[in-house]
């Protein structure tokens, strides 16, 4: 099973399948770490007895009668005997072996024999594994004929059954009070992640039970700390999915309110060009009829233009705005010229970059030019104007055209606002595209004076881009 199959299962099951195996471990650790404290517990306990056989031994040496004289204490060694529940052995010999008490090749340890200090080793003596505890000092009194500083070297030994059963007996019980506190432990953990995981299944009830329609926030109340990015998350996509809904809505709404009366309006002129038997008369029924269906076709496309910008995706990058305003500005110079408009760009000479979506800027721009080259008399300047700050681009459309009241320049920007002193036809969008491309990448939209106090500026500002080194 690999990590993609582990990370499918469900929470609950990847956390018992992770920390289980780890108990595990530690349960096996913690029965390794008791055997071997009571290995050395029980090799304490009966080193001691070895021990104190030894100095009991010890004390019933002599060497008064220039000899080597043993006093064997029979009844420590039957009882130290019947305790070790086995064999007991014993060696009392000079470190030159010439005097030798007791069991025979009794196996000394290895290495270097330290007076004074006893050691403990495991041996093998007669096929039979054995403890075996080892005491050297020195003679008070060196025996006849040998040189003073002999040592003596005093042995005892027991096989390991008695040690055995007691360091099983402690093992049993350290591994029967870990499988205890092992399978309360697996319970408490089974419960803790149940009850952890009781916001999450909280969280699953509260969004099944939703209805299709309910796109409100998902509350972060009781949520878990790592669960609440998820939420956030849920709750941003919600919120998208919230104004795309409010924009499709918003569409259908102005859709129904704005194209019924342009609609009745064609009804009325089809039929009285149809009941119309003058051809002049009729003609200029037609050509009535063909300006309703532009100005129809083009408040469509505007209502089309303001749904896709308030649902479109913003993909910022770096944009030359010079670049981009340049390349709008010829297109509207036939227009202007048509109508005898004095249309120009005041731009530095160097690239001006700021953070934008293309497509979205040029359908801004476009319709500040639109609105400025049609309500401008002939004769009339439009000039598209371009300036940046420290952290903005501001692109601005001023024109000596009528203008617009103060009061009026407040409103502008609201979905189908028109002044009350126009003239031309149209839609109140154009200034609702702007401003809503304006906002959607972060900025604004200002709605000012002209120069000198005549006409009416636009400036639409966006978050200014830094070039790459």
């Amino acid at each position: 099973m690999n990590w993609v199959t582990l990370h499918a299962l469900s929470l609950r099951r990847l956390l018992l399948l992770s920390l289980l195996p780890a108990m595990l471990l530690v349960g096996a650790a913690e029965v390794w770490q008791t055997w071997r404290t009571a290995v050395d517990a029980a090799n304490a306990a009966y080193d001691r007895s070895l021990l104190g056989a030894i100095k009991s031994m010890d004390a019933n040496i002599s060497t008064a009668s220039g000899g080597l004289g043993v006093e064997l204490p029979y009844r420590m060694l039957e009882f130290f005997e019947l305790t070790a529940n086995g064999h007991v052995y014993y060696r009392v010999a000079m470190e030159n072996g010439l005097v030798e008490v007791g069991n025979a090749n009794l196996p000394l340890p290895p290495g270097k024999l330290v007076t004074g200090e006893p050691q403990f080793t495991d041996t093998i003596y007669f096929d039979e594994p054995v403890r075996v505890g080892t005491y050297v000092r020195v003679l008070d009194k060196p025996l006849a004929g040998q040189p003073p500083g002999q040592r003596l070297v005093i042995q005892v030994a027991e096989t390991l059954q008695s040690r055995q059963d007691f360091t099983r007996a402690l093992v049993w019980n350290s591994v029967a009070r870990d499988i205890l506190l092992l399978g309360a432990a697996t319970a408490l953990m089974v419960v803790a992640v149940g009850w952890a995981l009781r916001p999450l299944r909280r969280l699953r009830n509260d969004v099944q039970a939703r209805a299709a329609q309910d796109l409100t926030p998902i509350s972060s109340q009781g949520i878990p700390a790592d669960v609440k990015p998820l939420v956030d998350a849920i709750n941003f996509h919600i919120d998208r999915s919230r104004q795309h809904a409010e924009a499709r809505q918003r569409f259908v709404d102005d859709a129904s309110h704005q194209l019924r009366t342009p609609l009745a309006t064609l009804t009325t002129q089809v039929n009285f060009a149809l009941r119309e038997a003058n051809p002049a008369n009729q003609r200029e029924a037609m050509l009535a009829i063909k300006a309703q269906l532009e100005e129809t076709v083009r408040q469509t496309n505007q209502m089309l233009a303001l749904a896709r910008v308030d649902s479109a995706e913003v993909v910022m990058e770096a944009v030359d705005v010079r670049a981009l305003a340049e390349q709008v500005t010829r297109q509207w110079w036939s227009d202007a010229r048509t109508l005898g408009i004095d249309l120009g760009l005041d731009a530095p000479a160097q690239p001006m970059l700021c953070a934008a979506q293309p497509a979205l800027v040029k359908e801004a721009l476009s319709n500040l030019l639109h609105n400025a080259i049609r309500y401008s008399p002939r004769g009339a300047q439009v000039t598209v104007q371009l300036r940046q700050a420290l952290n903005e681009v501001a692109i601005t459309v001023q024109d000596t055209g009528p203008g617009m009241p103060a009061p009026e320049r407040a409103r502008a920007g609201e979905r189908f606002f028109r002044g009350a002193g126009v003239s031309q036809p149209g839609s109140g969008l154009g200034l609702a595209i702007v401003r809503s491309v304006a906002e959607r990448h972060g900025g604004a939209m200002r709605v000012a004076e002209g120069p000198d106090g005549q006409g009416l500026a636009v400036s639409m500002l966006l978050p200014r881009a830094v070039a790459n080194e």
